[in-house]
């Protein structure tokens, strides 16, 4: 499986997609009030349908297993991030929350679906659920240093949560469903590249680049975010006879660069919001050289493939 120069096609006509964001900010046909509206249409319509989209499958017991499997394998890789971070970044809230989240539903669909096509979306779905659960309880405490401060009727309010029970149910029951439904589910989740980067493009447009490539504590987080935790992934996955198709599409999820919502969560909790924007926009633009490299490297591995 050629991986290497399809990921290579899929960053390169990302990076396009932030270009146009940067481009649309710095010209100020898009407000940062625009962008954030941009980003509601992407955390509750766009995602949500890429998510459904990829349930929408026939249920077999191979299937099955694999939903399994990579519930599993999901579980343990984002366990084993945050185990690094608290290890690594027990006294730096921003770095220990944004490092132990990649940034799977953005990138690592479209990285995915490029890659693996919709059966690839359907293994890290799961990833991406768990990601959501994890950022709303071990996430929030990590900002507050508070178990109180979890709330759990906005957890069960997660659209992305929705979608993976609304996608399980369409999985096991199989539901006729008109055309036109799926027809628009389809197009919709199709946004999901375009819209995720062309935000990400404006988040960078904000952004003076010499704060981002000029302070060393970035680079620390942006190699372990990119470098150290998909190395300890992939030995986790190597050791696990699951599937090779549904190991790398975990595998590409645990590789991807800081997640977003990290300064999301610091605006909310009164934290360092420029830091977690910093950190965001270099991880981004280093995974362009970092995720081909490591996902290259983990193709080498015995197991793996």
């Amino acid at each position: 499986m050629a991986v290497v120069p399809v990921l290579l096609r899929q960053l390169a006509i990302m990076a396009i997609y932030m270009a146009v964001g940067y481009f649309l900010y710095r010209k100020r046909l898009v407000t940062a009030q625009g962008c954030k509206e941009l980003g509601n249409l992407l955390l509750y319509v766009v995602l949500p349908c890429a998510i459904v989209n990829s349930y929408r499958v026939e249920r077999t017991p191979e299937k099955t297993g694999q939903l399994l499997w990579s519930l599993l394998l999901s579980l343990g890789a984002l366990l084993l991030a945050m185990a690094v971070c608290t290890v690594l970044f027990r006294r730096r809230k921003i770095e220990c929350f944004g490092v132990s989240f990649s940034n799977a539903g953005f990138m690592g669909i479209p990285l995915v679906s490029a890659v693996l096509g919709g059966e690839g979306v359907f293994f890290i779905s799961s990833f991406v659920a768990l990601l959501n659960i994890f950022q709303w309880t071990y996430g929030v405490v990590v900002m507050t240093d508070s178990r109180d401060s979890i709330q759990l009727k906005k957890l069960a309010k997660n659209p992305i949560l929705i979608a993976m029970g609304a996608g399980l149910v369409l999985f096991f029951l199989q539901p006729p469903l008109p055309s036109v439904v799926t027809g628009a589910v389809s197009a919709l989740a199709g946004l999901n590249a375009p819209v995720a980067m062309i935000i990400l493009g404006i988040y960078l447009a904000q952004t003076e680049l010499a704060s981002v490539f000029n302070a060393s504590v970035l680079y620390g987080a942006a190699a372990v975010r990119l470098l150290l935790i998909p190395a300890l992934t992939a030995v986790l996955l190597c050791v696990l006879p699951a599937d090779p198709t549904l190991k790398l599409a975990i595998f590409i999820a645990a590789s991807a660069p800081i997640g977003s919502n990290v300064a999301i969560f610091a605006q909310i909790h009164g934290q360092d919001y420029t830091l977690a924007v910093r950190e965001v926009c270099l991880s981004t633009i280093l995974s362009v050289v970092t995720m081909p490299a490591v996902i290259a490297c983990y193709s080498l591995l015995p197991g793996a493939v």
